[in-house]
Order: C-alpha cells, then structure tokens, then sequence
C-alpha cells in the first residue's frame, strides 16, 4: 500500500520540483539582466557626464583624451575584465559585484568620447536599436530548442579576427576596412548574444544549490551579456550613428 501511494505521489513530486527549477532558473535570469542593464545604464551616466566635464573644461579634455593618460583609460575595463574572468569564483559574492561596478564606471570613462564625436540624437537612436535588437536575441537564445554550442569556437573566432584586424587598421587607416570590421562586429556580438543567453541558462543547474556561486556566476554572465551589448552598440554607431 505504501509503494501504491509513493508511485501516484511521485508525479506531484515531480512536478513541484520542476516548477521549483523553473522558478529558481526565471529568477537567476533576471539576476544576470537586472545585473548587465544597471551596469549598461551605469556606464552611460559616467560616460554622459565625463564627456559634459570634458567639454566644459579643456584641461580635463587634454587629459582624458590627449594624453598618455588615454591609454590607461582604455586599457583599463580590459583589465578588469581579465580580473573577473581569473579571478571571479575566488572572491566573495560581494567583491565580484565591486569590481563589476567598477569595470561599468570605468568603462563608461572609457566610452564618453562618443558623445563628443557623435550627435545625441544619434547616440540615443542607436542605443534604443542595439537594445531591441539585443532584446530579441537574447530571448531567441532563451527559447530556442537548438543547440548553440557548435557556434561558440567559430564566435570567439570571429572575435579574434575583428581585435586583430582592428590592430592593423591602426596603421593602414583604411574606411573600407573599418567599415568591414564594423558589420562583422555587428553579425559577431549578435550571435554572442544568443549563444551567451544559452550558456548562462545552462549554467543555472550547475550553480543552483550554491547561492554565492550562483551570485558569482550571475555576475559573470552579465559581463558577458554586456560586453556583447556594448560592442554591438559601438558597432553600429560607427555605422549608423551621425557625427558632430
């Protein structure tokens, strides 16, 4: 009699767990989101604001953008993204998410030239595009019943490529050339977006029973899903965007 029961309770069981999984999976996504959209919006404040103090002190312009300093500052967020990267599952919950922050304000020094190249009308169009654009395949990648993994090696591939390209161009300066890194950066981080989301929900059972790793793991996965939106931004502001 008791085996009856266990085996007609067993499906309820079942089924509890698996909205108890489900719950837990919608909540670690919108972890990982809530993480990467207050970083994106974090980085747009500095970058709006270093770029007004800038514009309205030429002795901070010459300094950001004129001086050896340039180089620290756009170095700087790759720096803090190899640190996360190395670093991130051997600090505690709380450091992972400073340093994120620091990396979203840093990033944001990093970025504020682009409101003294380009027009706000543009910048603003151009975010609100990337963002619709991130939004549908970031849910693509969620939904999706198809394997996304193959595409990961031909990615990062396609990453290196664009980094190695870009270095070159330095020297040749070529608009055709900057013009085909920029529609390959575009399709690239597109892909990532997906393929990313993917990754990040199937990390989630790994890291489930474990709430410090899982905040650890959230915290990487936005700074995933951030660099994918920020590069697929400044991609298409090269692109589409209007200059001053």
């Amino acid at each position: 009699m008791a085996q009856l029961e266990e085996r007609y309770a067993r499906p309820g069981t079942v089924a509890r767990r698996g909205a108890e999984v489900d719950a837990g999976l919608r909540a670690y996504m919108l972890r990982v989101y809530n993480y990467m959209s207050a970083g994106v919006a974090l980085t747009g404040v500095v970058a709006y604001f270093t770029a007004q103090t800038a514009m309205s002190n030429p002795a901070v312009a010459q300094a950001l953008y004129q001086s050896p300093l340039k180089w620290v500052i756009m170095l700087a967020p790759l720096a803090f993204v190899m640190l996360l990267s190395f670093r991130v599952y051997k600090m505690s919950p709380a450091a992972a998410q400073i340093a994120f922050w620091a990396f979203a304000a840093v990033m944001g020094v990093s970025l504020s030239a682009i409101f003294l190249v380009f027009t706000g009308a543009s910048i603003a169009q151009v975010f609100f595009v990337t963002a619709a654009a991130f939004a549908s395949l970031s849910i693509y990648g969620y939904t999706t019943q198809k394997d996304l993994s193959g595409w990961g090696s031909f990615l990062i591939m396609g990453v290196v490529g664009i980094i190695l390209a870009a270095l070159v161009n330095i020297f040749l300066q070529s608009s055709g050339l900057m013009f085909a890194i920029n529609v390959l950066g575009v399709l690239i981080f597109a892909g990532l977006t997906a393929y990313d989301t993917q990754q990040i929900k199937d990390g989630y059972y790994a890291v489930r029973d474990d709430a410090a790793l899982a905040t650890k793991a959230a915290v990487m996965g936005a700074l995933s899903l951030y660099l994918d939106f920020i590069n697929m931004f400044t991609s298409l502001l090269q692109l589409m965007g209007n200059r001053e």
